[in-house]
């Protein structure tokens, strides 16, 4: 999993609350086993809405995604947090998140990050004022700067110390992989063996 300390970029203003997973990935899509080739299927019944927020060219890529509230909401789906990385999104900001889409995307490195429904607002508004804004996401410091704001957000230091380390739980298990081996090593020869 890449680290995450601090991402720049252009952010797209979602519009739209209670955004649940199956309407960021539609289940049809959840066949595929890759962790690759989901961006085709990212809000892919919207998308077929002309003038869709994420296909207006002034958006085009941009890395961070600001939604209303309730994002990600719904089944359990990793397929989500794919799509968006597939689509190249760094970071998703919303006043509220899914307690399970929130920790398949700390899991998988994919920033989600809440903030009060002002300060959310005050976003989406600048971005569509302008596009071409950069938003500047900063773990290390724990804030989102953008043209004369900056603001504050909460996150455990477990998670943060997590994205900053770049660790999904294989890297946290391989952490140990000296004491697993030796556990292993020391284990009676007829019980079953993980090595």
């Amino acid at each position: 999993m890449e680290r995450f300390t601090v991402h720049s970029g252009r952010a797209v203003p979602l519009r739209r609350s209670d955004i649940d997973t199956d309407q960021i990935i539609p289940s049809d899509w959840l066949k595929r086993v890759e962790r690759t080739g989901f961006a085709a299927g990212l809000f892919s019944e919207w998308r077929r809405q002309p003038g869709f927020v994420l296909d207006r060219p002034e958006y085009a890529g941009a890395t961070i995604l600001v939604a209303g509230v309730n994002f990600g909401t719904g089944s359990s789906r990793e397929h989500a947090v794919w799509a968006l990385q597939d689509h190249g999104f760094r970071v998703v900001i919303s006043e509220r998140f899914g307690d399970i889409f929130r920790g398949n995307a700390h899991k998988g490195g994919l920033l989600a990050v809440q903030l009060a429904a002002g300060d959310v607002e005050r976003l989406t508004a600048a971005v569509e004022q302008d596009p071409s804004a950069e938003v500047t996401v900063d773990l290390v410091a724990r804030e989102i700067r953008y043209p004369d704001h900056k603001v504050a957000f909460d996150l455990d230091d477990y998670t943060r110390e997590r994205l900053l380390a770049g660790l999904d739980d294989i890297a946290l298990t391989l952490q140990h992989d000296d004491e697993i081996a030796n556990y292993e090593r020391a284990r009676l020869s007829w019980l079953p063996t993980a090595l």
